[in-house]
């Protein structure tokens, strides 16, 4: 089944695009939602007539993700979680908890134009945020330990300090 799409659905497409979806999905669901229509001929006539008045408005919407996600490609998130000894998340770290982080650096984004997979470890991720249909930027995304164990932050700045010491003692070695 032809449908055209009156907002944007993540995976699925954007706000007026034909997309072709299976016969239940859209009748049982999208079109009595709202979020589409049946894409016969004089529907797509009425969509095209509408995307050439509109183009302009359409520039400016784009020009307007372009400033956001040049404003946001810069930010790096880190969230911390609370976490097992095993290293995995109690619960997992999903699309809210990166709006969330967001919005505290000052960014007010929708959870909804964010896609990832839900973290369940500690360590380095990817968010993606799509603005427009054009427009998407890469968030890179943290997770570290909130019950991070004492031990093991004096462990990391010992280390240093003592391969210091070693050095020096070599530079003994090698003077004498």
């Amino acid at each position: 089944m032809e449908i055209i799409l009156k907002e944007d659905i993540i995976g699925l497409g954007y706000k007026n695009d034909i997309v072709q979806v299976k016969n239940g999905y859209g009748r049982n669901y999208l079109i009595p939602q709202g979020k589409a229509v049946i894409a016969s001929a004089s529907a797509k006539k009425v969509l095209a007539e509408n995307l050439r008045q509109q183009a302009h408005k359409l520039a400016a919407i784009k020009a307007e993700a372009e400033k956001k996600a040049e404003a946001i490609k810069d930010v790096a998130i880190v969230i911390s979680a609370k976490v097992s000894a095993t290293g995995s998340t109690y619960g997992s770290v999903n699309t809210a908890a990166v709006a969330a982080a967001l919005k505290d650096k000052g960014f007010e984004v929708d959870r909804k134009i964010i896609t990832m997979r839900d973290i369940k470890q500690v360590g380095d991720y990817e968010a993606v945020v799509h603005f427009h249909k054009e427009v998407e930027v890469a968030v890179p995304v943290k997770v570290i330990a909130e019950n991070q164990p004492e031990e093991e932050v004096v462990e990391e700045t010992a280390t240093p300090a003592t391969e210091t010491k070693a050095f020096a003692t070599e530079e003994e070695t090698a003077e004498a």
